[in-house]
């Protein structure tokens, strides 16, 4: 297993996020134990040290089955990170009581790297409010108390609120973790998100490198191409060796929930196999073609907010259509529009297409948002 060193810590490149767990039940709350033992077990003996969990993942119980079956080993054999859900009206309420709480879940008297869950736009006030909630400083006292080893911090949101927060706190964090793979690299504007950190020299933690398993289901067309660029790769190797690629990536973090999946995984990580500069460009025009069969063509030029009465953010909106197209309605896309003022969202549209009349990509922009106002609002 590749390792690289983080601080002074060895640290596994592939880490075993306990989010997509093997489970007994259908909605994901009821853990399989026996076999995650099963797979921790097998990862730590192979090299793997990195797990990632999270107050919420599996209804809560991530953290309590995380914490027993690592702490079968010795605790210098594995690294354990959690996050600080500041989207969660109930943590706010009282910072050190949920925090030390995620100790005795966790069953552990520090945790190696711990991080902020999700800075995103919605949530963005309320992890730089110190006098209100005071979060980031009681971490910082955590730390210096030997509770916290390495504090960071996750971000679904945009470049430029993850610019706000980092004028803030880019002095206290020491890594970041990003939704970064082929398709994000355009769609969620991950390349960007990358320049700003390398800017900060903040190493990268990756979340979601096969986009929730989308980028092993592939039609035909895409199989065919990428297996004409290199056919020793399969679907997920392709992904993983992208991100290899990058040289600010230091973890990388997969929803491993069966034993083949890890073992193959960790096959692919025992070397480092970055992409050529072929293979990284064909990549990403292959990521760039799939938003685009399944989404809209905007090009981000801005030309259709000129004349918008009601000055909506279009490319961005569109942009959100194309997360909520191409991830088939997951929740990303609605979470970034209730972030929104309602009369920033798209059901604040009023049809008089100045828009689409001026769109270079000739895109019927009214219809595409309330078709998608409509969508979200069947979603709720």
């Amino acid at each position: 297993m590749l390792k690289s060193d983080f601080n002074g810590t060895a640290v596994s490149a592939l880490g075993l996020g306990m989010m997509r767990l093997p489970c007994l039940d259908e909605k994901g709350a009821c853990v399989d134990e026996k076999k995650v033992c099963t797979m921790v077990d097998f990862a730590i003996e192979n090299g793997l040290n990195y797990f990632d969990t999270a107050w919420m993942y599996h209804g809560g119980n991530s953290e309590a089955v995380s914490g027993r079956c690592l702490n079968r080993h010795k605790r210098d054999k594995f690294l354990l990170a959690t996050k600080f859900p500041g989207q969660l009206p109930e943590a706010l309420e009282n910072v050190e009581k949920l925090f030390y709480t995620q100790l005795e879940r966790s069953n552990c008297d520090f945790f190696d790297f711990y991080l902020l869950h999700n800075v995103y736009e919605k949530n963005l006030d309320v992890y730089l409010d110190e006098d209100k909630y005071n979060i980031v400083p009681f971490l910082l006292k955590q730390k210096a108390a030997g509770k916290i080893r390495h504090l960071g911090f996750s971000c679904h949101g945009t470049v430029e609120t993850m610019q706000k927060f980092l004028d803030r706190y880019a002095g206290s964090m020491e890594f970041c973790q990003i939704q970064l793979n082929y398709l994000d690299w355009h769609l969620q504007d991950a390349m960007s998100k990358v320049e700003l950190l390398k800017q900060y020299d903040l190493p990268i933690w990756v979340m979601e490198p096969l986009r929730g398993g989308a980028l092993t289901a592939l039609d035909a067309e895409y199989q065919s191409e990428l297996c004409q660029l290199n056919k020793e790769y399969s679907l997920h190797e392709w992904s993983f060796r992208f991100l290899q690629s990058i040289p600010e990536v230091k973890v990388v973090l997969s929803g491993m929930n069966n034993m083949e999946q890890l073992a193959e995984n960790m096959r692919i990580f025992s070397e480092h196999k970055p992409l050529t500069g072929a293979e990284f460009d064909s990549l990403i025009a292959l990521g760039d073609r799939l938003i685009n069969s399944m989404g809209v063509p905007c090009t981000g030029c801005r030309y259709c907010m000129d004349n918008c009465p009601r000055h909506l953010n279009i490319p961005f909106l569109l942009a959100q259509y194309n997360e909520h197209k191409v991830s088939k309605g997951n929740w990303m896309a609605r979470m970034m529009i209730n972030a929104l003022a309602e009369s920033q969202q798209p059901g604040a549209c009023i049809g008089c297409r100045k828009c689409s009349n001026i769109c270079p990509q000739q895109i019927a922009i009214p219809d595409i948002l309330h078709k998608f106002a409509d969508e979200l609002k069947a979603a709720k």
